[in-house]
C-alpha cells in the first residue's frame, strides 16, 4: 500500500461545489487536497451558460459576502448582465449574467491551482477510508492511498453517470466525461442511503445557421453590474442573447416522436428535475400551451457554439434536429452538440446534519448535486459552508450554521436536511419565508462579518464593508436628525423636487418615505452628505419598506425564540410519551437540532410540538437530559 499524501480536508470533485469547498478550507489554513477526474475540467458548466437569476443571484451574493469564490469568478469572465425583476421590489431583485464558459473555467483553474495550501490532482477517487465511524482517507483507482482528516464529496453528477440519448446509454459523465463507478459502492458499504436523480441539456447550435432578424433582441443592461462587492467593473462587453419560441409545428413532431423518448421507453429510472423540464415533459405536461419561449444563449466570445435555453431533451438526434427547424430564426439550424439526459447517484440529505457533515461518519461532509440539488450556483453555495465546517472540524471548532433568517443558504441547506428532496432541488424565493430581509443589495451587512469569524474576509474586504456600514449608519442617524419647518424657504425648496407641502416639522427621513421622493433627490435641496450609490441605494430601501422590514423583524423574533431551544443529540424519542409513531420515527432518523428545526420535519404536527416542549421542560427541572 503506497501513501502518496497527507492532508487536513480532501475533496472529492472539482465541480462548483468542489472549488469552493477547496478554496475555503485552503484560505482558512487547512492543507487541502482537490481531486478532479480531469484537470480540464475544473468548473465545468456543463448546462447553461450562466450564472445567478431569481434566488440563485441572491446564492452568488451571499457566497461572495462570506468569502466565497463565485461572485469574483463570474465578474471577470461573463459577457453579458441582467438585472431581473426590476419592476417588482427589492426582495425579488435578481442578477443573472452570461457567462464565457470556457474562460470561467480556467479563470477558476488558475484560482485553484496557485492558492496557498491546496494541491490539485487528477484522481478518481474509489474508496473511503473510514474507521470508528471517522474517515481516515480516499483510495483512488490506482491503488494509492491518501489519509485526511475530514472530507468532502462533491461528486455532482459523476456518480454511476449513465448519458441516455433516444435509444442510446452508455457510462459517462457531462460533456462526454467519466463517470465514477465504484464509489457508490464504498458509499453504501459505509451505510449511506442513494437516490437516483436525472438531469439534462438542451442541444448546442451553430451560430452561423442562425436567423436573428426572426428573433427578438435581448441585451444586456446599460448599467454596470457585478455579483461581487470588492468588484469594480463599470464597463464590460455585453453580448446579447436571442428570444424565440416554439410553435404546434415544434410540439407535433415531438408529440409524434414520445414513443422514442427515454422517458416514455423505460430507459430512465432516474427522478427529474420539476423546474427545468425536458422539452417533451413540458409538452406532455402542458399540451394546451401554444408556444414556450426559448432563449439562444451564447457560450462564450471565441466559440460559434450557442446554448438552446428551454429546450432540454433527450430525443434521437434526428427528432432533435427535425423539431429544432420548426422554430422561428432555426430553420437551416446546424447542431454541434446534441441534447441528452443523464442519470446519477446522490445522496439522501436527510443523513446530514445542518453543518453539511455526516451523522454517522464524523469528518465526512456533502456538497452540491451529490446532495441532490441542480444548479451551480446551489452548488457552490454548499461547498463553501462544507469547506467552512470541514475546516473546522480539523480545529476543533463549532460548524458555521446559517439560519433561514440569516441567508438563502441558509434557506438551501435546511430544506435539504430538515425537509430531503424527492426530486433535484432548486432554491426559489418563495422558499424563503423572510425574503424582504433576505436581499440581494445587503449580502454583505448579514454575512461579512461572519465569514470574517471564519477567517474568510480579508482585511481589504473587511475595510471597504466596514466603511459602507459606517456611512449608512452615519446617515441614518442625519436623517433622522435633520428638521425642516413648513416655512416658505422649505415649501419653494419641495416644489423644487416636485413634492408636496408639509405642514407640521418633519425629518428628512419621514420626507424620503415619499414614492415621489429618492435620496438624490432630497439632498439636492437639504444639507445631506454625497454617498456611494450602494449606500443610496440601501438608505431608500430601509426607508421606504422599514414598515415591512420592522413586522419580518418581529417574526424572525418569535421564530428564534423555537430555534434557540436546542435538543441534545442524546434524546431518546422512543421514549418520549404520547409522541406520534410517524414523528417518532421522523425525530429519531433525522435528529434535528433544536424544536424550530423539529417543526419543519414533514409528519411532525405541532401537537408533537407542544409534547416536546413540555418533555424538554420536565426534563430541565429534574436534572435529565441536557
Amino acid at each position: 500500500m503506497f501513501v502518496a499524501g497527507k492532508y487536513d480536508v480532501i475533496v472529492i470533485g472539482a465541480g462548483h461545489a468542489g472549488v469552493e469547498a477547496a478554496l475555503a478550507s485552503a484560505r482558512i489554513g487547512c492543507k487541502t487536497l482537490l481531486t478532479t477526474l480531469n484537470m480540464d475540467n475544473i468548473a465545468m458548466m456543463p448546462c447553461n451558460p450562466s450564472v445567478g437569476g431569481p434566488a440563485k443571484g441572491h446564492l452568488v451574493r451571499e457566497l461572495d459576502a462570506l468569502g466565497g469564490e463565485m461572485g469574483l469568478n463570474a465578474d471577470k469572465t461573463c459577457i453579458q448582465y441582467r438585472m431581473l425583476n426590476t419592476g417588482k421590489g427589492p426582495a425579488v431583485h435578481a442578477l443573472r449574467a452570461q457567462a464565457d464558459k470556457k474562460l470561467y473555467q480556467f479563470t477558476m483553474k488558475e484560482t485553484c491551482e496557485t492558492q496557498q495550501n491546496l494541491d490539485v490532482k487528477q484522481l478518481l477517487v474509489e474508496k473511503l477510508l473510514v474507521e470508528n465511524d471517522t474517515i481516515q482517507g480516499i483510495q483512488i483507482e490506482t491503488g494509492e492511498i491518501y489519509y485526511c482528516r475530514a472530507a468532502i464529496l462533491a461528486s455532482g453528477t459523476y456518480l454511476r453517470g449513465k448519458i441516455i440519448l433516444g435509444e442510446n446509454s452508455y457510462t459517462g459523465g457531462p460533456n462526454g466525461q467519466r463517470a465514477a463507478e465504484k464509489l457508490s459502492s464504498s458509499l453504501q458499504t459505509l451505510g449511506v442511503e442513494l437516490m437516483r436523480f436525472k438531469t439534462g441539456t438542451p442541444a448546442r447550435v451553430d451560430r452561423r445557421t442562425l436567423d436573428f432578424s426572426k428573433m427578438i433582441i435581448q441585451p444586456g443592461d446599460e448599467e454596470a453590474h457585478n455579483f461581487s462587492f470588492m468588484s469594480d467593473i463599470t464597463t464590460r462587453e455585453q453580448v446579447p442573447c436571442w428570444l424565440t419560441y416554439t410553435n404546434e409545428q415544434t410540439h407535433q413532431v415531438i408529440r409524434d416522436n414520445l414513443y422514442r423518448a427515454p422517458m416514455a421507453n423505460g430507459m430512465i429510472e432516474g427522478i427529474g428535475p420539476r423546474y427545468c423540464p425536458s422539452i417533451e415533459t413540458k409538452i406532455v405536461r402542458f399540451p394546451d400551451k401554444e408556444k414556450h419561449q426559448l432563449f439562444l444563449e451564447p457560450e462564450g466570445l471565441n466559440t460559434e457554439e450557442m446554448y438552446v435555453q428551454g429546450m432540454s431533451t433527450s430525443l434521437p438526434i434526428d427528432v432533435q434536429m427535425k423539431f429544432l427547424k420548426t422554430i422561428p430564426g432555426l430553420e437551416n439550424v446546424q447542431i454541434m452538440r446534441p441534447g441528452y439526459a443523464i442519470e446519477y447517484d446522490c445522496v439522501d440529505p436527510l443523513q446530514l446534519k445542518l453543518s453539511l457533515e455526516f451523522k454517522k461518519i464524523h469528518g465526512f461532509f456533502s456538497a452540491g448535486q451529490a446532495n441532490g440539488t441542480s444548479g451551480y450556483e446551489e452548488a457552490a453555495a454548499q461547498g463553501l459552508i462544507a469547506g467552512i465546517n470541514a475546516a473546522m472540524f480539523v480545529k476543533d471548532q463549532e460548524p458555521l450554521i446559517l439560519k433561514r433568517s440569516d441567508a438563502y443558504i441558509g434557506v438551501l441547506i435546511d430544506d435539504l436536511v430538515t425537509k430531503g428532496t424527492h426530486e433535484p432541488y432548486r432554491i426559489m424565493t418563495s422558499r424563503a419565508e423572510y425574503r424582504l430581509l433576505l436581499r440581494q443589495d445587503n449580502a454583505d451587512l448579514r454575512l461579512t462579518e461572519k465569514g470574517r469569524r471564519v477567517g474568510l474576509v480579508s482585511d481589504e474586504r473587511y475595510a471597504r464593508f466596514s466603511e459602507k456600514r459606517q456611512s449608512i449608519e452615519e446617515t441614518l442617524i442625519l436623517l433622522k436628525n435633520i428638521k425642516i419647518n413648513p416655512n416658505k424657504e422649505t415649501l419653494l425648496k419641495l416644489q423644487a423636487i416636485g413634492s408636496s407641502d408639509i405642514r407640521t416639522t418633519t425629518s428628512l427621513y419621514d420626507l424620503l418615505k415619499r414614492t415621489e421622493l429618492s435620496y438624490d433627490l432630497v439632498q439636492s435641496q437639504f444639507e445631506l452628505p454625497a454617498v456611494s450609490a450602494e449606500v443610496k441605494n440601501q438608505l431608500e430601501i430601509m426607508v421606504w419598506y422599514e414598515g415591512y422590514i420592522k413586522k419580518q423583524l418581529e417574526q424572525v423574533e418569535r421564530t428564534e425564540k423555537l430555534e434557540e431551544k436546542l435538543l441534545p443529540d442524546s434524546i431518546d424519542y422512543a421514549i418520549v410519551p404520547s409522541l406520534r409513531d410517524e414523528a417518532r420515527e421522523k425525530l429519531s432518523f433525522i435528529k434535528p437540532r433544536s424544536i424550530g428545526q423539529a417543526s419543519r420535519i414533514s409528519g411532525v404536527s405541532p401537537a408533537d410540538i407542544s409534547i416536546l416542549l413540555v418533555y424538554l421542560e420536565q426534563n430541565r427541572r429534574s436534572g435529565g437530559i441536557r
